[in-house]
């Protein structure tokens, strides 16, 4: 038995899978492919009682106090959406950017009250600017989206930055870059051998993954340098390799 795998939620199965869950906070300046890690949790609550919330909560203090970020927008998914991490969130002068759950209950005013979302009436002209509501506990005004894709599909953001030029266009632009938090758990599994590691112990496989945040950091940078993918550094290097091993093969065929 490996410590630290538990059965966690795999959105490419859309169901458990087991593994060593990883909870990340990656920045990014808005432009495509430009994103690090900054700071990372091993989600492990047999061993620490931590949830993912109390992780997220303390990678973000630590941004804010610690390693002086100049970001102030934060994008995340309804996963993080408790009502304790939007308080902090807003009360740090910071504006987040998430999706809300179809089953979760609005309030537009004191008359109608808290009601589901596929529930409330649109305009035209407020699927274009978004409309102001409140969500129970939350003691503050945030303004809420209906995306609708080609397909038909609704996806719901809400804000608390409330400015009247921040439109659909920007909420989706919004919720795009957040992908890249996914682009980041792709490349980081695909090109570091993250999940490879056979060690039992906790403390090895904790090193083991350090090992392959800083390997991430390193192609990312040597990326940026030769002006190509990840993904190209890391195929030019076994590449060169081969081409050694062809013209002086430390082992030579007989």
């Amino acid at each position: 038995m490996i410590e630290t795998v538990k059965l966690q939620y795999s959105g490419n199965v859309h169901g458990l899978v087991k593994g060593i869950g990883l909870v990340n906070l990656v920045h990014t300046n808005g432009c495509l492919g430009d994103f690090y890690p900054v700071n990372y949790r091993v989600y492990n609550p047999d061993a620490d009682g931590k949830t993912k919330n109390d992780h997220f909560q303390e990678m973000f203090k630590q941004a804010v106090s610690s390693q002086q970020i100049r970001a102030r927008n934060i994008a995340f998914d309804s996963w993080y959406a408790s009502v304790d991490n939007l308080k902090m969130i807003h009360r740090s002068g910071w504006r987040f950017y998430r999706n809300l759950k179809s089953n979760r209950k609005v309030s537009i005013d004191k008359e109608t009250g808290y009601q589901d979302l596929q529930e409330i009436e649109w305009t035209q002209e407020q699927l274009i600017s978004g409309k102001l509501v409140r969500i129970k506990e939350v003691p503050f005004w945030l303004k809420l989206f209906k995306l609708v894709d080609t397909n038909g599909n609704i996806e719901w953001v809400i804000t608390n930055k409330l400015a009247e030029d921040f439109t659909r266009l920007r909420a989706i632009q919004a919720t795009q870059v957040r992908w890249q938090v996914e682009e980041f758990h792709r490349s980081f599994k695909q090109l570091t051998g993250s999940e490879k590691c056979q060690c039992r112990k906790e403390p090895s496989q904790r090193n083991h993954l350090a090992c392959c945040y800083s390997a991430w950091v390193a192609i990312k940078v040597k990326a940026q340098e030769m002006k190509t993918t990840m993904y190209q550094v890391k195929n030019k290097l076994f590449a060169e390799y081969l081409k050694l091993q062809l013209k002086n093969p430390m082992i030579p065929a007989l």
